[in-house]
């Protein structure tokens, strides 16, 4: 994206978030559960894309209606990164059918980038992931190009390993970097006005 001061450019804000588990990806809600408005106080922003209630991690807000489309057209495959907890370890049957695609109800996933990874620092969640004495877990990183509703979960779920936990760490060129849960920041790009 172009960065330039000169006077045919606007500025657009971009917002970076780590969304806590339990937060909807919206600014209200009429049954009162938390929503962004809990923590960003910035007016005329919108998110580009969702992240569902249950999962953590890097929501990206704008004021710049073109941006939040291009973020969020699956047309435009905007690369998203995931970290995922599973219930069990995935064998290379299972990853490998992860990668191909994934026969959902809606569909067949388009390939996805997945490999196993150690558990990553990541902070400790509330409420926390279940556990069973019997039963390991393992991580994963997913990169997927679409973004159907609940999609990984749904796919981890399809190759008989469900996920406990799903935290977004990256949506294109942006990360999540050393955001904790809850924390924001702003970053001011300039667009070509068209």
């Amino acid at each position: 994206m172009n960065i330039d001061s000169s006077s045919k450019h606007k500025p657009s804000t971009v917002i970076l978030f780590n969304k806590p588990y339990g937060v909807l990806t919206q600014f209200t809600d009429v049954n009162g559960r938390s929503t962004l408005k809990d923590y960003i106080d910035i007016h005329e922003i919108y998110p580009a894309g969702r992240l569902d209630k249950d999962s953590e991690g890097l929501v990206i807000l704008t004021s710049d209606g073109r941006l939040q489309h291009d973020i969020s057209n699956p047309r435009n495959k905007m690369e998203k990164t995931y970290w995922i907890q599973v219930e069990g370890i995935p064998d290379e049957t299972a990853l490998k059918q992860l990668q191909n695609g994934v026969r959902l109800r809606d569909g067949i996933t388009r390939p996805a980038r997945i490999h196993r990874i150690a558990e990553p620092p990541v902070w400790s969640r509330q409420p926390p992931v279940r556990h069973r004495a019997h039963i390991p877990t393992s991580w994963l990183e997913i990169k997927i190009t679409e973004g159907k509703n609940r999609q990984i979960r749904r796919m981890t779920a399809a190759v008989g390993f469900p996920t406990l936990r799903l935290i977004r760490v990256a949506v294109g060129p942006w990360t999540l970097g050393e955001l904790t849960p809850g924390m924001w920041k702003s970053l001011s790009l300039k667009r070509e006005l068209v």
